[in-house]
């Protein structure tokens, strides 16, 4: 018979650890969309303030709150006007102290979000540098150029912004300023002293404030060699990605983040930081260095089919990217960019190209397609997406979990051109379904106008359907995707060990089985014939209620 370990009781003490972030679980915030605390249809910190308890009832290590600083939103947060500051619809500083006093006190630690790419244009620097003109040392923030063309009425390139059209943007005495994102994101010049200076001062206003760690956005763009003449966007994508190109990934990046790792390391414990960088698997290792940012995502989980084959090779090739910086493995199925896992796990199979990369995201294609039901097998996807999350949770290295998987909460397909928000949507002119569907307010309740999110709508349309996976239902229902959320993260804690892994062979092509330092194991079946656990096993936590077999398409946690 299957047996279960106690649970063990939630710590009201934070560790002095300082290698806490190894093996921790990260739940991924995105403020806006979280809970609103004073009923204006937008979540803030008075909202995260009120769900502290159920962020510890969940069982999460640390907190990572995407940005909440003050912007116009022009790409969700990302356009920071004041990188030492909360936006007034979101709270004070006062109240961000208070939230992070009280998730310390529940042993949670606090990740906060870094923009460094980039300011908004409504930030100060950049409001100066446009007014101070031509050649001033306000431009030199920013990089400005003079156009082409005749009279400079053209770009100085013809290089595209990542969310459409333009990379460069005109302003009124003719120059040009360079915005890889939104053109609202002009970026700055890292080759600037006062751009270096300021960002370490930012780091240790926030790590003086009680912040434990930092999340990097776009980690791999800082830095840029922008030595005349600039290369064509046909002469761009034919530079090797080496170290060397102009834009991507350059070498001189991490003469940055050693002087950032100088600055963690000054605290006790050391502030951590965790790279988004999107470079070649080989070149990961460079971001997570110690001597650099410390660790690096890996989202190689997050483009995968629901298939064994891949799986088994992302987390053998991750492991050992892993040993090569001396950090540990970040695992990740959604998060606030893209179409939540349970969703993609509902439609058809992805597409892939030889090297088993994604050609085309599913979900994408879907949303773009209008979001049909017909073609979304919901109970297969949330079968399958609670089977990849036991088997994620049960790898060594750090899980990042983005809010609502833990209700197994779908994509929002069902939302009005006029209501979507994101700039990938309306630069595009549709040809982008953007990201809007990810990010809608959490149901908390099944009923009311917000469903439980505040006291008066959200700012982006919750559908009927939310009610189903509202949390006050789900928290009553032992078989709930929460609830079996909350006994895996009691169970991880409890049979956590070292960070090594052991692949046992099934004899089945779509089974994976792996053992844990201590005897804990992992069994995922992705096919759909049971797969039978022999006579004795304990098995602790199933995520198809099964102990005498492993399901298809289900996870079963063995411990000794």
């Amino acid at each position: 018979m299957a047996q279960h370990l106690a649970e063990p009781n939630a710590t009201t003490i934070l560790s002095d650890d300082a290698s806490w972030w190894r093996q921790a679980v990260v739940y991924q915030i995105y403020p806006r969309s979280f809970a609103d605390g004073n009923g204006d249809g937008i979540g803030d910190l008075k909202g995260i303030l009120s769900r502290v308890d159920y962020l510890a009832d969940l069982g999460v290590d640390a907190v990572w709150l995407s940005p909440f600083y003050p912007s116009a939103l022009a790409d969700g947060g990302y356009d920071v006007a004041d990188y030492r500051d909360v936006d007034p619809r979101i709270g004070t500083l006062a109240e961000f102290d208070e939230l992070v006093e009280a998730l310390h006190a529940r042993g949670i630690r606090v990740i906060v979000d870094i923009v460094p790419n980039h300011t908004s244009n409504l930030h100060e620097w950049f409001r100066r540098a446009v007014a101070a003109g031509r050649g001033s040392a306000e431009r030199e923030r920013y990089i400005f150029r003079d156009g082409s063309g005749a009279n400079g009425e053209l770009p100085p390139t013809d290089w595209l912004s990542v969310f459409g059209g333009s990379a460069w943007e005109r302003v009124d005495d003719g120059q040009w300023y360079l915005h890889n994102f939104a053109v609202e994101q002009p970026d700055l010049n890292w080759s600037n002293p006062e751009v270096r200076a300021d960002f370490v001062k930012t780091l240790r206003f926030w790590a003086d404030r009680g912040v434990d760690g930092f999340r990097i956005d776009v980690a791999h763009m800082l830095t840029k060699d922008l030595t005349e003449p600039l290369p064509s966007r046909a002469e761009l994508e034919l530079i090797p990605r080496d170290g060397k190109h102009p834009l991507i990934d350059r070498d001189d990046v991490h003469e940055v983040y050693a002087e950032w790792r100088a600055v963690f390391n000054s605290y006790d414990p050391p502030r951590t930081a965790v790279a988004e960088a999107w470079v070649d698997s080989a070149r990961v290792p460079l971001y997570a260095r110690p001597e650099s940012l410390g660790q690096s995502f890996n989202f190689d989980l997050l483009l995968a089919d629901f298939d064994a084959a891949q799986f088994r090779d992302i987390v053998t090739s991750n492991l050992d990217l892993a040993a090569l910086s001396g950090s540990s493995s970040t695992w990740v199925l959604s998060n606030h960019d893209v179409v939540r896992h349970a969703t993609r796990y509902g439609l058809p199979k992805t597409r892939r190209d030889e090297s088993g990369k994604t050609l085309e995201k599913a979900g994408n294609d879907w949303l773009l397609g209008g979001g049909a039901e017909s073609q979304l097998d919901r109970e297969r996807g949330e079968r399958r997406a609670s089977a990849a999350t036991l088997f994620l949770l049960g790898l060594p290295g750090s899980a990042y979990l983005y809010q609502g998987e833990e209700l197994g909460l779908h994509e929002v397909a069902d939302i009005a051109d006029e209501q979507r928000q994101d700039p990938t949507f309306l630069r595009s002119e549709g040809s982008e379904i953007g990201r809007d569907g990810c990010r809608v307010p959490l149901p908390w309740s099944a009923h009311g106008a917000s469903f439980g999110f505040g006291a008066d709508g959200a700012h982006l349309p919750q559908p009927g359907w939310f009610a189903e996976y509202a949390v006050e239902r789900e928290e009553l229902d032992p078989a709930s995707t929460l609830s079996l959320y909350r006994r895996a993260l009691a169970l991880r804690h409890a049979l956590q060990g070292g960070e090594q892994l052991g692949w046992i062979e099934t004899g089945r092509d779509d089974v994976l089985r792996f053992t844990r330092p201590g005897g804990w194991q992992v069994v995922t079946n992705f096919g759909s014939e049971d797969y039978p656990i022999e006579d004795g096993a304990n098995v602790v936590l199933s995520s198809s209620g099964a102990t005498d077999v492993v399901r298809g398409e289900s996870t079963v946690w063995i411990a000794p």
